[in-house]
């Protein structure tokens, strides 16, 4: 637990979001946003530099900053990529800001299986599958989908999908309508994607803390970054690439065997 400090109140908080977002990256961010909610930070900064991840994690950081924004003001800064689950955690900022280059969109959901059947057959490998029910082995990698399953998963991702246009469209402040007209998986440069109504304004993560300042009555020029680290494993003390080389582990590890995900 870390301590109160009333020189919190005069800085703005800046929690980092790097890599993909699966469950052990949602771990972290809660507890950085419930420090924040503690210590009684009055704005923060939340900078995204993330392809997407998985759709619960993403899901579940977005409440938080929900109900974190009643009390905190939030700016999202997206850097070099904030795409897809990076675009759904965004959007629960009240503000985002983004490079003019940044690449961010790829609204939407996909679900990928490995078809191997050709291969097996030609090296003389079967599987023999005794199953409860009809689709209890949907997306085995041994045989093609049924048309049957086609229907069952297509459902699965219209149903996420409409959760992220809808997600987009409350945190926009935009119509069901007009979050459609874009988000069919294309990746928009952060300009454009002021055009769209999905950025607020273009600015660096600098600019970000600026507007935060301001935003809860702090003088710009002289508020300052309290940084929310994430604890350094073994691999990120020693390795420059450490970080981003676990969190892509992590993502591998944890998407094993459920792969629905936000991802570019």
């Amino acid at each position: 637990m870390w301590p109160f400090n009333r020189k919190f109140k005069k800085s703005i908080a800046r929690i980092e979001i790097t890599g993909a977002i699966a469950s052990a990256a949602r771990v972290r961010i809660l507890e950085a946003l419930e420090f924040v909610e503690q210590n009684r930070f009055p704005a923060l900064v939340l900078r995204i530099d993330s392809p997407g991840g998985t759709v619960g994690d993403s899901q579940e950081i977005y409440s938080a900053l929900k109900r974190i924004k009643e009390k905190v003001k939030v700016v999202a800064s997206f850097g070099n990529i904030s795409a897809s689950g990076g675009v759904y955690i965004g959007v629960g900022a009240e503000h985002i800001i983004a490079n003019p280059g940044t690449i961010t969109g790829s609204i939407g959901v996909i679900l990928r299986g490995n078809n191997l059947e050709v291969l097996l057959e030609k090296i003389g490998v079967s599987f023999k599958t005794i199953k409860s029910g009809p689709y209890k082995d949907i997306l085995a990698f041994d045989r093609q989908l049924t048309e049957p399953e086609k229907e069952i998963l297509q459902s699965l991702i219209d149903t996420s999908y409409n959760q992220f246009v809808q997600t987009v469209a409350e945190g926009r402040k935009l119509s069901p309508a007009t979050v459609r007209s874009f988000a069919d998986g294309r990746v928009f440069t952060g300009e454009q994607a002021v055009d769209l109504g999905l950025v607020d304004r273009i600015g660096t993560e600098d600019d970000a803390r600026r507007w935060a300042s301001e935003l809860v009555g702090l003088n710009p020029e002289t508020t300052k970054f309290f940084t929310i680290k994430q604890p350094k494993t073994l691999l990120s003390r020693f390795s420059p690439g450490g970080a981003k080389l676990v969190s892509n582990l992590e993502f591998a590890m944890e998407t094993n065997g459920m792969p629905l995900w936000m991802w570019r």
